[in-house]
């Protein structure tokens, strides 16, 4: 789990598992038409009723399992019933991925990577996930970016589940690909959110600033997303890399050395507000 994520102060997963969720809707039946629409509405029961209908028909039965295993994935995150994620299990080992469309394949990739994440299973959760980002050109802007969250998190849960010694290495990993990320999209919030987390988890905290900083910065490409990004970075600074950094200086008072780092920061968003 990430800093910020790690002292509770943002529930991105909650928000991730919409990834997939819009689905080409030419010439399917009604009743998987229908579980679509009430997956994308957020009625996951309802979903499932459809999607029950509609896997009887041998043509839509494959994808409407899909959707099956994706609504109780849904429940799942809502109410922690292992039930529901057995279900969803059952549901996705009935899934044969060549009768699906491409975007449902990809879909399924990312089914099977969130089972495996609700399962606490992270690393091979990760794996799955970096299979469907290498397939971005089905997914929408916004898939895209969740899905990139999604990869980023699993990977910082299971950095954590390692000892201290043995987790640069996973740090790494998500640092070259948000570097990437960057090149290819500067404005990419997740990128530059993750970017600082990544370099603060291999202990570089000196570039953990820099990152911070360049963050910051960037945020107004994307107008939609700065609020968001100042507000995680500026607590992931506070609350971990000005206390980290201090202690860094053990010739330096760490009082002193904590207002110092505090006011620099104060003075990068007071310079780029």
């Amino acid at each position: 789990m990430s800093a910020l994520r790690a002292l509770g102060l943002l529930g991105l997963v909650g928000t991730l598992v919409i990834v997939g969720a819009t689905w080409a809707a030419a010439a399917e039946s009604p009743a998987l038409a229908k579980a679509r629409a009430l997956f994308n509405a957020s009625n996951y029961e309802g979903a499932i009723d459809a999607a029950a209908v509609a896997r009887r028909d041998p043509m839509s039965a494959d994808a409407a399992a899909l959707v099956i295993a994706r609504a109780r994935l849904e429940r799942f995150r809502q109410t922690g019933g292992a039930s529901e994620l057995a279900e969803a299990r059952e549901a996705l080992r009935a899934v044969r991925s060549a009768a699906l469309t491409p975007r449902d394949q990809v879909d399924l990739v990312i089914g099977l990577g969130q089972a495996l994440y609700f399962g606490e299973v992270y690393g091979a959760a990760a794996d799955l996930f970096e299979t469907a980002l290498e397939k971005g050109e089905l997914l929408g802007e916004r898939d895209q970016a969740l899905l990139l969250d999604w990869w980023a998190t699993a990977l910082d849960r299971e950095a954590q589940l390692r000892p201290v010694d043995r987790r640069s290495a996973v740090y790494e990993r998500i640092g070259a690909r948000m570097d990437r990320e960057l090149h290819a999209d500067p404005s990419s919030a997740g990128a530059n959110y993750w970017r600082v987390i990544a370099a603060r988890g291999t202990g570089d905290l000196d570039l953990a600033w820099s990152a911070a900083i360049s963050a910051w910065v960037r945020s107004t490409l994307n107008p939609a997303t700065t609020e968001q990004l100042r507000a995680d970075v500026d607590r992931v600074v506070g609350q971990a890399l000005i206390p980290e950094r201090s202690r860094s200086h053990p010739a330096r008072d760490t009082q002193d050395s904590v207002a110092l780092l505090t006011a620099e920061w104060d003075l990068v968003k007071q310079n780029w507000k």
